[in-house]
């Protein structure tokens, strides 16, 4: 069943990770098996590199097209900047306020993210975004898959934060 955490405002510390970019058409998203592809890929390799998680695997987005294509990177958080190989790229969420929430069954992040916006809208906050002729664009969304399949084999349970950083003041 969706449900939603109040959505709260944090300052978030830089976090590194590694991850593996792509472009995908929105609508394929959730059916091509990209992301759990993607996760194990990026881990498989930070084990072959005896580097460790720090955390759970997220899906960082760059670029937002809901009509068309989504830039986005599905990474794992390391402690400490990592070397890529070209395919693995080594980057870091950006320090900053984040405005975030956590949602219920992720077949619903359409609507989690949607009730994020919409909370922000209403409290006057901006997001640290800008349209390009690709989608808006984002410093930094992300969103963090808390539980998943290894936890609970039903998608109804699963949890996800949905982050992104507010505009500076």
């Amino acid at each position: 069943m969706f449900t939603t955490t109040e959505p709260k405002i944090d300052t978030r510390a830089e976090q590194h990770y590694a991850g593996i970019r792509t472009v995908i058409p929105m609508a394929e998203l959730g059916s091509s098996g990209i992301i759990p592809q993607l996760i194990d890929e990026t881990l498989d390799w930070l084990n072959e590199q005896k580097i460790s998680t720090t955390g759970v695997p997220f899906m960082r987005y760059y670029i937002i097209d809901m009509e068309n294509n989504l830039d986005i990177e599905i990474g794992w958080p390391v402690a400490e900047p990592v070397s890529g190989n070209g395919r693995i790229n080594a980057r870091s969420l950006p320090a900053g306020r984040y405005g975030s929430l956590i949602y219920t069954d992720a077949r619903e992040g359409y609507e989690g993210n949607k009730i994020l916006i919409g909370w922000a809208r209403d409290q006057g906050l901006a997001w640290d975004s800008w349209e390009t002729d690709k989608g808006e664009a984002f410093r930094s969304r992300y969103e963090v898959f808390i539980t998943g399949p290894d936890e609970d084999p039903d998608i109804a349970n699963w949890q996800t934060e949905v982050a992104i950083k507010l505009a500076d003041k």
